[in-house]
């Protein structure tokens, strides 16, 4: 593992705006738009989440899991690799890479008690472990992820806002149903966290962050998208997301 996040993989492998919103060919194809695609990320990383529950695994395997499947995604299309493989799959493989190893066949065994599209019931243990395979080629075996959790406790710290610990830490959670881990270093996404915190508290912040000399546009930008997601996409109405999910193919 990299001695710090600027000499990982993950800092390596961060993508533009771009990159992580385009639609791939094949699922332009089947009508997909970037619409589409962003649906059925969230859906998907609400249902790692779900699943990473039942199966009792830390919060860190759960954000790691959802980093895996938003990056597969830029690859690979959900026409060729079906998302309700592809999100169980991406839960086990994090789970090893961060040393809390869930067996395969528990993970099986919740997939078939979460309700979900009957697809997600079809697919065995020998299913996990091919596309297993698979996803460790499509992550070019990169599998390294930073997250915002350990940088943010220290910026609160420095910061002197421990008291608004739980709030910068809810908003941390909800930055994994966006893009923003593909493309921003973590302690970006936690420092924008925190700026959008002290909003909400009533915190002036300001000539911290002055002493920080990072680029305020940027955390401004990332602040932005949170709150985006929070305007538009908290809560989507389950017809939007069933219309995005009947475009993917069917498999008998």
């Amino acid at each position: 593992m990299a001695a710090n996040f600027w000499a990982s993989s993950h800092c390596k492998k961060l993508l533009d705006q771009e990159e992580v919103s385009q639609v791939l060919p094949a699922d332009q194809e089947r009508g997909f738009t970037p619409e589409d695609v962003k649906l059925i990320k969230i859906q998907f990383s609400s249902y790692i989440k779900s699943l990473g529950g039942h199966a009792k695994v830390r919060q860190r395997v759960i954000a790691t899991a959802i980093a895996y499947f938003r990056r597969v995604y830029t690859r690979k299309s959900f026409s060729e690799y079906d998302p309700y493989l592809v999100a169980p799959t991406c839960l086990y493989l994090a789970s090893k890479a961060e040393e809390s190893t869930v067996q395969a066949k528990l993970l099986v065994f919740y997939m078939k008690k979460i309700p979900t599209d009957d697809k997600a019931h079809r697919y065995d243990i020998k299913d996990v472990l091919e596309m297993e395979m698979r996803l460790l080629e499509a992550l070019d075996y990169y599998l390294v992820i930073y997250h915002p959790y350990r940088p943010l406790v220290q910026l609160l710290q420095d910061a002197g806002l421990t008291d608004i610990t739980p709030c910068t830490w809810s908003l941390v959670n909800d930055t994994y149903r966006t893009d923003l881990i593909l493309i921003y270093p973590p302690f970006m996404i936690a420092l924008a966290c925190i700026y959008i915190a002290s909003v909400i508290k009533e915190k002036d912040t300001r000539l911290w962050f002055e002493e920080l000399r990072v680029d305020m546009n940027v955390i401004k930008n990332i602040a932005m998208e949170i709150l985006d997601f929070y305007d538009n996409y908290r809560q989507i109405p389950e017809d939007r997301i069933n219309q995005a999910l009947s475009k993917l193919p069917q498999r008998s």
